[in-house]
């Protein structure tokens, strides 16, 4: 038994979520899952084939890497086994996924759902994952709440592993309080605080510690819990690992902790858990009938790939609509009829799927230098494909005469100048706010070949400094030209809106126009 928060991490981001329950669900049509071998050696495969899974020596013959990562997805509440037909099920959150719908917003519904006890930690008596009964508590929820405490304002996977993760076991007021002063006592004495027999309470499932790495059981399980929460975008890590929440999401944030949120009950029934626990966050309730056996068809299983290799394209690149290229795509991976490929792309995706990229994209918004050039590429692409706009990405050049990214808008008439910056808190210095003033705007003319005049000026960052409103006004009163800083938070909820309700470009330009942070009410009127 384990005497800590545990989570399963067959891979420890939930960034390929989507694409692995798209195999499952082309693999495991209709059939009967527990006790199935062959069918999980099948998953197995299909993971290895699309490049989700390592392919290496196995463990065994017996399908076990399948089922491992089948109890992820059922510990995140996305798939269930009926208990009258052993089949697999996906839950409405796991459909809403297949369906095209924000990956962020479905899974981010189901880690501040995941609590102790579930199915999923209440394996057999015997399971050496079988998670201790002492706790009751989402764990999720509970980081979320301590993070949002001015008392602590942030938390290290040092503190989670040592502290939190081991000592919080319920919800209440006494318990948080009690954690929270024994966060402020561990940054203030360190290890010297924990208990002598430490490592007798909280061993690892195999009993064993590793006498180099000791708190490395921990420490890996407290590093995938924090990327499951970086997955949600409501948080995000500053070097050396210290794990904030995002300025532009503490109103978010708190109105969560700040719901009554009842336990989840019955956890020992794992289909009744499940269908509630997997409720997406457009359902109320699970109502479907799935007693109703189906003839599996060979136009069915060409259905099921074709949306598998269309949920992959869909986290590479934005796809904002069903286009002849889209469609020769799909054509080429799935070697299926091209009229199948466009009716079922139509009929399941009529508006795209543009929300599983930009998963990628929040995460390119705060890596630095490491991904600058492809957070630049992307937004490029944003602006080009959402927005119709003719768009350059001059960033690849390295030159800082130029922009990162150049923007023409031939209905209206107007060019604009966008820089990405990769950072958690980006202000503008100096050296930046010159470039800016005089390479720009002031000698459009050297990296641009359009005559139109310059509409805006941004910045589209991870975060700002709070200095950021007084220094996009001075670069505005200095050029005369209209400009703003918007987060990528802010860009994606952008983004979302113009796949809805689009905007037109003069309305963009508006937007874009504020002379301070863009903020959400800007976005959403």
């Amino acid at each position: 038994m384990i005497n800590y928060w545990w989570v399963t991490r067959p891979k420890r981001k939930l960034n390929s979520i989507p694409e692995i329950l798209a195999v499952l669900s082309t693999v495991t049509l209709d059939a009967q899952w527990q006790g199935s071998m062959n069918l999980h050696r099948m998953f197995e495969d299909g993971l290895e084939e699309s490049g989700l899974k390592r392919i290496g020596e196995r463990r065994d013959a017996r399908g076990s890497g399948g089922r491992t990562y089948y109890a992820w997805l059922a510990s995140l509440g996305l798939v269930f086994t009926q208990e009258s037909t052993s089949k697999c099920y996906l839950t409405l959150a796991g459909e809403a996924i297949m369906q095209g719908k924000s990956p962020v917003e479905v899974l981010k519904n189901q880690v501040l759902k995941y609590q102790f006890p579930s199915p999923f930690s209440l394996s057999p008596a015997s399971s050496k994952v079988r998670v201790n009964s002492r706790f009751k508590i989402r764990p999720f929820r509970f980081l979320l709440r301590l993070l949002n405490d001015t008392r602590l304002g942030y938390l290290t996977c040092e503190e989670i592993a040592k502290i939190v993760m081991v000592e919080a076991e319920n919800e209440s007021d006494k318990c948080f309080d009690y954690i929270l002063n024994r966060i402020l006592e561990y940054r203030d004495k360190g290890d010297a605080m924990l208990e002598a027999d430490f490592f007798e309470k909280y061993a690892p499932s195999s009993g064993k510690v590793n006498p180099e790495h000791p708190y490395s059981h921990l420490l890996d399980t407290a590093n995938t819990m924090a990327n499951w929460l970086d997955y949600t975008q409501l948080v995000y890590r500053e070097e050396g690992g210290i794990i904030r929440l995002l300025d532009d999401k503490r109103d978010e944030v708190g109105f969560i902790i700040n719901t009554k949120l009842p336990f989840i009950d019955r956890p020992e029934e794992q289909e009744y858990f499940q269908r509630k626990y997997g409720l997406d966050p457009w359902h109320q309730k699970d109502t479907r009938n799935l007693a109703n056996t189906r003839t599996i068809t060979a136009r069915m299983i060409d259905t099921q790939k074709i949306r598998q290799a269309f949920i992959a394209l869909s986290l590479r690149k934005p796809v904002r609509s069903i286009s002849t290229q889209v469609v020769d795509y799909i054509v080429d991976v799935t070697g299926v009829d091209g009229k199948l490929v466009e009716n079922t792309l139509i009929e399941c995706y009529p508006n795209g799927a543009i929300s599983g990229f930009m998963t990628e994209y929040f995460e390119m918004a705060f890596k630095g230098t490491e991904e600058a050039v492809a957070f630049e590429v992307a937004t490029t692409e944003l602006f080009k494909d959402v927005f119709g706009f003719t768009a350059i990405h001059l960033g690849q050049t390295g030159s800082k005469s130029a922009p990162d990214v150049l923007l023409l808008s031939d209905s209206k008439g107007y060019q604009a100048i966008i820089d990405n910056k990769a950072y958690s808190r980006y202000s503008i210095t100096g050296d930046h706010r010159n470039r800016m003033i005089h390479n720009y705007i002031g000698n459009v003319s050297n990296f641009s070949k359009f005559t139109q005049p310059i509409g805006f000026f941004s910045y589209i960052a991870g975060g700002f400094a709070n200095q950021i409103d007084k220094q996009i006004q001075g670069i505005v009163s200095e050029t005369g030209v209209h400009g703003s800083a918007m987060t990528v938070s802010n860009m994606i909820k952008l983004v979302e809106r113009q796949n809805t309700q689009p905007l037109s470009h003069q309305s963009i330009r508006e937007i874009f126009s504020v002379d301070r942070q863009i903020v959400l009410s800007d976005i959403l009127w």
